[in-house]
């Protein structure tokens, strides 16, 4: 497509067009899995007070389920593009930039020190952790002059995020918890339940909320920190709060279903291909293309094996790492 064909299509029409994929990913998602359900089923668990094993299965375990993937997917889409925006890298990632192996190395901790901890407890924790990580990977990037390349960022995400992991697994095995550690990091939304959602979905909306207003803002700094300063933007201001969003829904998403890398590379790449690089339009398609993701790899991973299920980070890993590397291949341009 011609960057001339790709303008001429107005935005409001690719926003109907994402939102129909994603109502259409829904409803799929609602109906395929391990159980027989039909879209009947779906149609009456949403209309009515009909009881069966079906509809049971539909409303308390599907749909928890299905939500915390949208919620999930949006945030890590919408965080991913956000930090692409900022640092200018296009491998920016929460998952390769130390965010959330920061998040797993705090869950770990938490569990072993308040055993008892809630899950606000847990997710506050895991803000915390975010920001350590993110703040080791900046740190050590800065250390040098001109530090904040791309190459070394990533370099320094791949290592911070290893020692994180570290923290997080030699805890779990000195602690004798690796199995609840591993429940958590292992990246997946089975057992997903509504007082979960209770408790993460405000946060994760807050964050999306606050980053449409931020949009124009994140737009002009993407382009050039002097252009950003010349336009009076007060930039250590706006970059401070973009953390704290990217923070806020990086942390929320491994809260609720631990390691969950790529999702934040992938999709903030396709949209800019399809919206062009203005954060006004990227970051609502990011979070509905995102949310769309999600549905689509927990859904192919509750039924590509049936009626055993495959982890959903691993499929989303499968799809993400050859696009990584597509990416690292096309200097970072392969959709701008």
């Amino acid at each position: 497509m011609t960057k001339k064909n790709q303008h001429s299509i107005p935005f409001v029409f690719k926003l109907i067009v994402g939102l129909l994929v994603f109502a259409g990913m829904f409803v799929a998602a609602m109906i395929f899995g391990a159980a027989d359900t039909t879209i009947k089923d779906v149609w009456l668990a949403f209309t009515s007070d009909a009881m069966s094993d079906n509809i049971s299965i539909i409303r308390e375990i599907r749909l928890p389920r299905e939500i915390a993937g949208i919620f999930v997917g949006a945030a890590l889409a919408v965080s991913g593009a956000i930090m692409q925006g900022i640092t200018r890298n296009p491998l920016a990632d929460p998952g390769l930039l130390g965010l959330t192996a920061g998040a797993n190395a705090a869950l770990a901790i938490t569990l072993v020190f308040i055993p008892s901890a809630n899950y606000f407890v847990i997710m506050i924790a895991c803000f915390i952790g975010a920001a350590i990580g993110t703040m080791m990977v900046f740190g050590i990037g800065a250390m040098k002059k001109g530090g904040f390349s791309p190459l070394r960022i990533v370099l320094a995400g791949a290592a911070v995020s290893a020692f994180l992991y570290a923290i997080a697994e030699g805890t779990g095995i000195y602690f004798k918890i690796s199995k609840d550690v591993s429940m958590w990091t292992a990246g997946g939304l089975i057992g997903t339940s509504w007082n979960q959602l209770q408790v993460i979905v405000p946060f994760i909306t807050i964050g999306i909320v606050l980053s449409l207003f931020l949009s124009r803002q994140l737009t002009i700094l993407s382009l050039s920190e002097e252009v950003a300063v010349g336009l009076g933007q007060k930039t250590t201001r706006i970059k401070t709060v973009l953390f704290i969003i990217i923070i806020l829904l990086a942390g929320a998403a491994v809260a609720l279903v631990g390691n969950m890398a790529f999702v934040g590379l992938l999709v903030p790449h396709i949209v800019r291909g399809i919206v062009g690089t203005d954060y006004r339009f990227i970051i609502p398609m990011s979070a509905i293309s995102g949310a769309t993701f999600m549905l689509f790899a927990d859904t192919i991973g509750r039924v590509i094996n049936s009626p055993y299920e495959t982890p959903v980070v691993a499929i989303v890993s499968i799809i993400g790492l050859p696009f990584f590397l597509f990416i690292v291949r096309k200097g970072g341009k392969a959709f701008s």
